[in-house]
């Protein structure tokens, strides 16, 4: 019992100081587009950092103008290496071909031993990152979706040249935004894949059950109501259970009956054959 109470004080107080940590760091975004703006508006959403430590820059007045009409104390910047200076923490959240003009703007203002890098664009490797920064820079690959903005992303991360504590400060942001999965780097494009271009795969699920619905009969939005509340039913489903999804199938599939004359009739037109054909045609080597 002694030894239980011991691991929940070490516990209490690892929390206590990454709560504590999490006050004092500053997250810098370069980008705020699509993504930087959901991860800016996602920080802002969850509370797990105060809203002013959150700083984005970006050309765009605009974009920048739409965040902080959001939330007013997220600071902002024209310029990347002004927001670096007055960050411990910076997100690279714009385009992979992109990316090298901006580490050639930032890159000697940047603090190696200080500062830490996470870069979500797409396909280009920690290797690269390195080159592009400094053999001293640790940095994180993160893929994210943009679920982020509504905290149920699914993050996949992998990093170079980090300690412990960075992995754990990286982490324990990520995971006030969704799920977390940290993996070798070598199954980063793979899961971008089931992910980040999945999201999209998704919705357009629902965009196609909608519209049969409406073929049925069903008035649009009460179609779209039913598809999603199914979707959340199954993932409920699967996460409780554990099961796979083929068996959760056969429990609704009776013989004879309209639930597999309809799975027939989808994968007689592809269906199955089109989704891993779609997430292959989306994968990077």
């Amino acid at each position: 019992m002694q030894n239980q109470s011991g691991i929940a004080r070490a516990m209490m107080f690892i929390i206590h100081k990454m709560k504590l940590l999490m006050e004092e760091l500053r997250i810098g975004i370069i980008g705020a587009g699509n993504m930087g703006g959901a991860i800016a508006r996602g920080l802002a959403k969850s509370k797990i950092i105060p809203e002013e430590k959150i700083q984005v820059s970006d050309i765009s007045s605009e974009n920048l103008q739409s965040l902080q009409n959001l939330y007013p104390k997220i600071k902002t910047f024209s310029s990347n290496q002004d927001l670096v200076a007055n960050s411990d923490v910076i997100f690279l959240a714009v385009k992979p071909w992109i990316l090298s003009s901006v580490a050639s703007e930032i890159a000697s203002k940047l603090d190696y031993k200080r500062q830490i890098i996470v870069s979500i664009a797409a396909g280009i490797s920690l290797n690269e990152l390195s080159t592009a920064f400094s053999p001293e820079a640790s940095i994180f690959r993160l893929i994210p979706n943009t679920a982020i903005d509504v905290l149920e992303s699914s993050s996949i991360l992998s990093s170079s040249n980090t300690n412990a504590q960075q992995e754990q400060y990286i982490i324990h942001l990520l995971e006030a935004l969704g799920k977390v999965f940290v993996v070798p780097e070598s199954q980063l494009n793979a899961l971008m894949s089931l992910s980040s271009c999945g999201i999209a795969y998704a919705f357009r699920y629902i965009r196609a059950a909608c519209e049969g619905g409406v073929e049925l009969g069903i008035h649009p939005e009460r179609a779209k109501e039913v598809v999603l509340q199914t979707l959340r039913g199954a993932i409920e489903v699967l996460e409780s259970g554990g099961t796979h999804p083929e068996a959760e199938i056969d429990k609704v599939t009776t013989p004879g009956g309209i639930t597999i004359k309809g799975l027939n009739e989808m994968e007689a037109n592809g269906f199955s054959n089109a989704v891993i054909k779609g997430l292959k045609a989306s994968f990077i080597p």
